[in-house]
């Protein structure tokens, strides 16, 4: 009688092979082993665009592709960054190479498989059988975290790890991405360190500095990334990651050198391109930008990983060389997009901006004025992200430099400041996109000033002993400028000294309100809408995520 494990009859796989002769053989032995659906692909994006849109219980993958730059390798560490393979789902590369190299570089992938040509059925047989077995051996923490019960996940993970239980490693390493996902940052560095004391992997000390990263420790992980990097110059995730330091230090330069290394180790990644092409675009160089951005969307235009955020920054740098038509196709691409996501409301705020800057490029100014006057309203709404603030504020920069005059313009530039520029990465990213008038990237300079002087007020009077009064003064700058790293700090000052603060539960319920509409989560500055984390697990529920546009709820902070 066939064990569970043995039965394959409602699984689905997907064969990726080049070469028509050797994808047959596959596809005629798995379904010799009964399995369920068999898809076939030829090319590795033909394979990305299937898993796009669809899960697979295996999938089996040709290292190499005759007559394509992208290699086996680069669609499984293009796959895993960009949250298209879900940890349930068995990966096997299959090759004529047996270098130590290879091998290497495989299990530093966490590879299901390692399948050496030529192979005979019942080897191939194996390898998915004993997949299988992990994955049965999994089941109840697959299943808690497809109910999304992240913590009860996350239990059962560090249990089979202090127990070394059967496939204890791997349950450490969902485990701490199930930490990080819940808001436990430190927890999850605790699970990481204790991987690496029992196995020095990779992977678990990338987890270390994605934990520190996570927890406002950015010079810790910098260091972290720092040796890990040393110790191998081709690992990838680690140049995301070190990349996403950086930028949080406002760093651009070596953030630009970060992740121009990150996309020549991988060209073919989407993700890294889109990276690369955007810090260029914020460290000044609009002419290469330009060509960065063209290539991503051409290459990525139709990818479910395609940021519309890049197309929004083609347009500004298209405006600024004078190509009209090239514009044009940036509004009429927006078009396209929309048709097939009607309900995207961050979709649709960044296509005004495309249409704002097409009728600047023909000259209808009157009415480019009114598509800004209509995006400025929105300035005090707490739906009015730093992505919206970024590009409002390119957008009135490239106004100032057309002569064309707004009354309230300095009003609404001054708003944008106080509300953004809460530490020197915030402000240097509003100062680029505003580099088309330098007069306003000053002025954010300055709000930022402002801002840190009303912080250092506050605590003084914190720290000669009245809190009331700081809290307070807190509160009022928080309302009147919105900026969220004051409201923080008010919550803060609150928790700390709450037994010597006068009306502190009336105060805690005045900044619960700020806090939900203009908290920290709503100003975390990043190079358009990151849809991955680098060298994490994915984490599939089942349930489709919310469009973060239109959430109505806050993530963990």
């Amino acid at each position: 009688m066939a064990t569970l494990e043995d039965d394959f009859s409602n699984c689905s796989a997907l064969v990726v092979d080049g070469n028509p002769t050797s994808r047959s053989i596959l596809v005629s032995q798995l379904r010799d082993f009964g399995v369920g659906t068999v898809v076939q692909a030829a090319r590795a994006a033909d394979a990305r665009r299937q898993l796009e849109y669809r899960g697979f219980d295996f999938v089996l993958c040709e290292l190499h592709f005759a007559n394509e730059s992208s290699s086996g390798q680069d669609l499984l560490d293009d796959l895993r960054r960009n949250q298209l393979l879900p940890f349930s789902t068995i990966f096997i590369m299959i090759t004529g190479e047996a270098t130590y190299a290879r091998v290497a570089e495989a299990a530093e992938s966490a590879l299901d498989g390692y399948l050496l040509k030529p192979h005979k059925a019942a080897h191939l047989g194996e390898r998915l059988r004993q997949a299988r077995i992990r994955k049965v051996s999994l089941q109840g923490i697959f299943t808690a975290i497809e109910k999304e019960d992240f913590e009860g996940a996350a239990k059962l993970c560090m249990e089979r790890f202090e127990s070394k239980g059967q496939f204890w490693l791997y349950a450490a390493r969902v485990g701490a991405e199930l930490l990080l996902r819940v808001g436990r940052p430190g927890d999850a560095q605790k699970l990481y360190r204790s991987v690496v004391a029992a196995k020095t992997l990779p992977w678990a000390k990338l987890g270390v500095a994605r934990a520190q990263l996570d927890a406002g420790q950015i010079t810790q992980a910098t260091s972290t990334l720092e040796n890990l990097i040393s110790a191998d110059p081709n690992y990838g995730d680690a140049y995301d990651v070190m990349g996403r330091a950086q930028f949080e230090l406002g760093k651009f330069d070596k953030a630009l050198e970060t992740y121009r290394m990150a996309s020549t180790l991988t060209p073919a990644s989407i993700s890294r391109l889109q990276n690369l092409a955007m810090m260029t675009y914020y460290s000044g160089d609009h002419v290469e930008a330009e060509k960065l951005l063209d290539k991503t969307a051409r290459l990525g235009l139709e990818s479910k990983m395609f940021d519309c955020q890049s197309l929004v920054l083609l347009a500004f740098t298209r405006l600024e060389s004078g190509d009209r038509k090239g514009l044009q196709r940036c509004h009429d691409d927006f078009n396209r997009l929309l048709d097939r996501n009607p309900d995207n409301a961050r979709m649709r705020r960044l296509a005004d901006i495309v249409i704002a800057l097409n009728l600047i490029q023909q000259h209808q100014f009157a009415q480019s004025v009114e598509a800004v006057r209509s995006l400025a309203q929105t300035i005090s709404n707490s739906e009015f992200d730093f992505e919206s603030a970024s590009n409002v504020l390119a957008l009135i920069s490239q106004l100032a430099t057309k002569a064309i005059q707004l009354d309230e313009v300095e009003a609404m530039v001054n708003t944008i400041g106080l509300r953004f520029c809460s530490n020197r990465s915030q402000t240097e990213l509003l100062a680029a996109c505003a580099v088309a008038h330098p007069a306003f990237a000053e002025r954010m300079r300055a709000c930022q000033t402002e801002v840190l002087e009303m912080a250092e007020t506050a605590m003084s009077l914190s720290l000669s002993g009245n809190p009331t009064a700081a809290v307070r003064n807190l509160i009022l700058h928080g309302k009147e400028t919105l900026n969220a790293r004051l409201i923080d700090n008010a919550h803060q000052v609150l928790l700390k000294h709450a037994s010597k603060i006068t009306n502190a539960a009336e105060l805690s319920a005045d900044l619960q309100d700020l806090r939900a509409k203009f908290g920290l989560h709503h100003v975390k500055a990043s190079l358009g809408e990151q849809k991955r984390q680098a060298g994490g697990l994915v984490l599939r529920t089942g349930t489709r995520p919310a469009d973060p546009a239109v959430a109505t709820t806050a993530p963990p902070t």
